[in-house]
């Protein structure tokens, strides 16, 4: 745990959170992401506080392991970097970025909710990614790792697929914008990274 205080804090909290809102209904509806009460009462906050609660524990798990694999080496790096509080700051807007197109697009709504972390764990999956481009990856029930950027250029090509195609309850657009906000704000604070990341790329070091 030392090193990584605000990923072991996140995940806390959202667990915290979604064990609190499975239980309590009416802090389910006051947390959950619904445009309408955002645009109409000026509930802003639901912006941010969607991404602490989670439909099921399937979907909680998923993120929370995914967040604790690659966070700490995102918190390592940020700390460096901005310092602790840049980090939170990272994974806090990332939150909010990844859900503006799902909230602009279902802005009056009534019949929307959305929730979940999804969209902040792929800013901090993709940043990894873009840092350790050739670091093995699991994907689900598949046994054997692939290089981390094959599986990003999977992810992003399903992510584009299912969110044009829809039905399955998925924000797949929050992933999407996600993981581009990963990526872009890591560019934005060290612009040079574009540029390791492509030698990386032509060096083979898988694993």
């Amino acid at each position: 745990m030392n090193g990584s205080i605000v990923t072991w804090g996140l995940i806390a909290v959202t667990v915290l959170l979604s064990w609190q809102a499975w239980n309590q209904p009416r802090l389910l509806d006051r947390l959950i992401l619904w445009p309408p009460a955002v645009d109409r009462y000026k509930q802003y906050d639901r912006l941010l506080s969607h991404g602490f609660i989670h439909a099921d524990g399937m979907h909680l798990i998923f993120n929370m392991i995914t967040l604790y694999a690659f966070g700490q080496a995102m918190e390592h790096f940020f700390t460096a970097k901005i310092g602790m509080l840049g980090y939170l700051g990272f994974y806090l807007s990332a939150i909010v970025i990844a859900i503006l197109p799902t909230y602009s697009r279902h802005r009056r709504d009534a019949h929307y909710r959305g929730l979940g972390a999804s969209g902040a764990v792929s800013a901090v999956l993709f940043a990894y990614i873009l840092l350790s481009p050739w670091s093995g990856i699991y994907l689900f029930l598949i046994p054997i790792p692939i290089p981390a950027f094959v599986f990003a250029v999977l992810y992003i090509g399903y992510s584009i697929w299912m969110d044009k195609r829809g039905g399955d309850n998925v924000n797949h657009s929050a992933h999407l914008w996600g993981a581009g906000y990963g990526v872009m704000f890591m560019l934005l604070l060290e612009p040079s990274l574009a540029g390791s990341f492509l030698r990386r790329l032509a060096q083979p070091a898988f694993g």
